[in-house]
């Protein structure tokens, strides 16, 4: 190994003998290279930027006096050649993000200035994650303080945006399309499949995204991207690695993260993989006692017995286990051609609903079993990169990826041997073509063509546990449903004047949808259920500038979301005592939205946001009660149901703010602060009005960081407001297991604040240790419609080793 690291010193020594002399730039705090750093010199107006090593050639700039070297994202440097040479061509830069010149892609499905957009996109980099070590991509997006996130079990986490979720959010990864036929409208935890180690960076667009991404982007988006290998500048190779352990008191939390990149001048490869063991999650010591886990049901040979818990603040059944895998290659055959083709591969252990096993019924338990079985989530996906110059377009993308969906709901009855199976499979193909064209400096096209297949595979049994034997039972949906979606969309931006830039886009999307019924089980009142429908939707929006450091923006925009598989089509219990039943005459529902921000930046020290929005949404799809053949109750599972569908609902509407300060302060320390204000109300069958299920109480969270050379540190409080009875939707009223109680005996959601600390120390360029306590205080608290108790006081250390 000592012989191999010789070699490549000497290798990296020739490559750099063939320039001239080398600068090369890093990070102060993690000492990594930083790549695409530009040097640029007012008097020649000549540009060079680092490459993948962090390292430029500055011979060009021999002699010079005034150097600008600037990299977004970080303090802006002015040096002489001459003060590059007395500190060994060797410069370090200090991070800082109080600045407008920030670069999106969401927006377009292309790079773009982020002064040049009229949506409120915020971006999550991996130095952030490094710092947090968040344990889920869902506690990853939850931590920078503008996306909620409700947990129903340990392996959860739902987003909620703007008073929308679910299937009313839109998950992309590497701009694939990550929502299926059957998201539902309850609570997901899909994100949860995605590895915040091998995320490069995620942006949130917050409000309707339909124009760039069809259906369900109501309420935002959220773009995963994952890494990518790197080529190598010069004919040495580029080997990069990062290896982490994690540790985390809270719920023992056991991580290991491992991947390795390899890069050469036209191919590239990279591969990355992390597992996870979370343990039983204990909860705080400060805070309400309905949350406590009491007791708890152990079954063993074929008996079923009630454990009274010795630690009531452990939640006995929120462990689990998962697994990432990724590979990625990547090759360039010219300068005008890119081929990369990524395989991502997820899967978990069986994941216990922790809310549904601590449900009573007749003052007992309920539920001896209730557990998902393991969610496994696969996708390959090719893409082609193309540049040229031709009147239809300079850069085409394009993107064929197939993704694979498993998943299983698994529960049994107390004291009951039936255990009752529901397997769902999807498989999701899809097509992108990406164009871009610019027709001068001033007016620039960004269009593309989509199409997506999905095919649903359901099927039921119902086992007796005590003989083994298994029966068929009825399907959580039509098996063998399919969905499709169709898809034009243009985006035309026009740059007015150096001040003033305007988007404006236009999307028509077709959907087909067929799904053909079992009546073996239910006697249904229809054979099949087709949608075949279509959505035009736009998007107009304008950026104001007068000044570098000043913007206004506003932008109206329409997104809509057409009926799926899991909406027209499924039998399943939403709470006990309640059946939801397939709904044939469903049609989309469409939001309206209004959005006005503005920015300003005071001298690269103080940042000032806001963005104001309302929206309406038409035709809802909620759930409300509904008839089978004339009955209001059915039998499901044993057990009498009244019977609810899902059901275009009148409208929904929802406004609120969303606001941030950014304060570099002497000495190296900072303050930032995020907060989000939302409500909602929908429209009831009677004609009032009553609170959105989804619009979350305010939230935010507030830092104190400092940083000096090599170590970093983050105090900060997260924040909750409270939701009283009254402010609580109609059906989260019915869901007292979920919530404190009131003094009136209500169910309500209390508001609370968490203490936190986090800490980063760079050891050297290879190695760096991270720690920090999590609630330092022990609340103990809920986040909004959460089934599980947040972690109580949690100490969380990792070593990470990066080549």
């Amino acid at each position: 190994m000592k012989n191999l690291l010789h070699l490549m010193g000497w290798l990296c020594l020739l490559s750099t003998s063939t320039f001239g002399q080398v600068l090369t730039v890093k990070d102060q705090v993690t000492q990594q290279p930083l790549e695409m750093v530009q040097l640029y010199s007012k008097h020649s107006g000549q540009i060079s930027f680092t490459d993948s090593r962090g390292r430029v050639d500055v011979s060009p700039f021999k002699g010079f006096d005034s150097l600008v070297i600037r990299l977004i994202g970080y303090d802006q440097k002015t040096l002489s050649y001459g003060q590059l040479e007395r500190q060994g061509f060797q410069l370090y830069l200090r991070e800082n993000n109080i600045s407008l010149r920030t670069v999106v892609v969401s927006a377009a499905r292309w790079q773009q200035a982020a002064k040049e957009v009229p949506q409120r996109v915020s971006t999550i980099r991996p130095k952030d994650v490094l710092l947090q070590q968040p344990q889920t991509a869902a506690d990853m997006l939850g931590q920078a303080g503008e996306v909620f996130i409700q947990k129903s079990q340990g392996g959860g986490g739902s987003p909620m945006i703007r008073g929308f979720a679910t299937n009313r959010v839109l998950l992309a990864v590497d701009g694939v399309r990550m929502n299926t036929a059957i998201f539902r409208s309850g609570n997901l935890q899909n994100v949860i499949s995605l590895d915040p180690f091998a995320i490069e960076k995620t942006e949130v667009m917050f409000g309707p995204g339909s124009v760039m991404y069809g259906s369900d982007a109501i309420g935002g988006v959220m773009n995963f991207y994952t890494l990518s290998p790197k080529f190598s500048a010069d004919a040495s190779p580029l080997i990069k690695g990062n290896a982490a352990i994690r540790w985390s008191s809270a719920n023992h939390e056991k991580t290991a993260h491992l991947d390795l990149s390899y890069g050469l001048k036209k191919w590239a490869f990279l591969t990355s993989a992390t597992f996870s063991d979370y343990g039983d999650l204990t909860m705080g010591a400060n805070g309400p006692d309905d949350y406590l886990r009491k007791e708890y049901v152990r079954s063993q040979n074929g008996q079923d017995e009630v454990i009274t818990n010795p630690d009531p603040m452990r939640q006995v059944y929120t462990g689990y286990d998962q697994l990432n895998l990724m590979q990625k290659i990547r090759y360039r055959p010219s300068e005008n051609w890119e081929l990369q083709y990524g395989f991502h591969y997820s899967t978990t252990s069986d994941v216990p609903r922790y809310d549904r096993l601590t449900l009573y019924r007749n003052g007992k338990l309920r539920s001896a079993e209730w557990y998902y079985g393991p969610q496994v989530w696969a996708m390959q996906h090719l893409q082609a990169s193309h540049r040229t110059d031709n009147k239809f377009f300079d850069q085409l993308n394009i993107g064929l990826a197939h993704q694979l969906f498993e998943e299983s709901r698994h529960n049994r009855d107390l004291g009951k041997a039936t255990r009752y199976n529901r397997y769902e499979k999807v498989n999701a193909y899809s097509v992108n073509l990406d164009f871009e064209k610019a027709l001068d400096g001033r007016h620039h096209l960004f269009y593309g063509l989509e199409v997506i297949y999905n095919h649903v595979r359901s099927t039921g049994t119902d086992e007796n546990t005590s003989t083994g034997a298994t029966i068929p039972g009825p399907a959580r949906y039509p098996d063998g449903s399919d969905w499709g979606s169709y898809a034009a969309f243009l985006t035309y931006r026009f740059k007015v004047g150096e001040e003033l830039t305007v988007l404006t886009g236009a999307r028509y999307n077709h959907i087909l949808l067929n799904a053909a019924f079992d009546k073996s089980f239910y006697d249904l009142p229809f054979a099949s259920a087709d949608i075949n429908t279509g959505a035009v939707t736009g998007s107009a929006g304008l950026v104001y500038s007068p000044k570098p450091d000043w913007q206004l923006s506003t932008n109206l925009s329409t997104g809509f979301r057409s009926p799926n598989v899991d909406d027209i089509g499924k039998i399943f219990d939403s709470a006990p005592g309640l059946v939801v039943v397939p709904n044939p005459y469903l049609k989309p529902e469409y939001a309206y939205n209004a959005d006005l921000g503005f920015a300003k930046v005071f001298g690269e020290v103080l940042k000032l946001d806001a963005t104001a929005f309302y929206t309406y949404l038409q035709d809802a799809m909620v759930r409300r009660d509904y008839t089978l053949n004339g009955n209001s109750f059915i039998g499901y599972e044993g057990e009498s149901s009244q019977v609810q569908a899902i059901q275009n609902g009148a409208y929904a509407r929802v406004w609120g703010v969303q606001a941030g300060i950014e304060l570099k302060l002497p000495a190296g320390f900072g303050i930032t602060s995020r907060y989000s204000l939302q409500r909602g109300r929908e429209e009831l069958d009677n004609g009032t009005e009553a609170p959105l299920r989804h619009a979350a109480p305010a939230f935010g969270t507030t830092r104190l960081t400092y940083t000096r050379n090599r170590f970093k540190a983050d105090l900060y409080a997260v924040y909750n407001g409270a939701f009283r009875y009254s402010q609580l939707a109609p059906e989260e009223q019915d869901k007292a297991y979920l919530y404190a109680t009131d003094e009136d005996g209500n169910p309500y959601s209390p508001d609370w604040t968490t203490l936190n600390l986090k800490a980063l120390y760079q050891l050297n360029r290879h190695l760096s240790l991270s720690a920090g306590i999590e609630n330092i205080t022990d609340q103990r608290y809920r986040p909004y419609s959460s089934g599980i108790a947040a972690p109580g006081r949690n100490f969380v250390m990792s070593v990470r080793a990066v080549i």
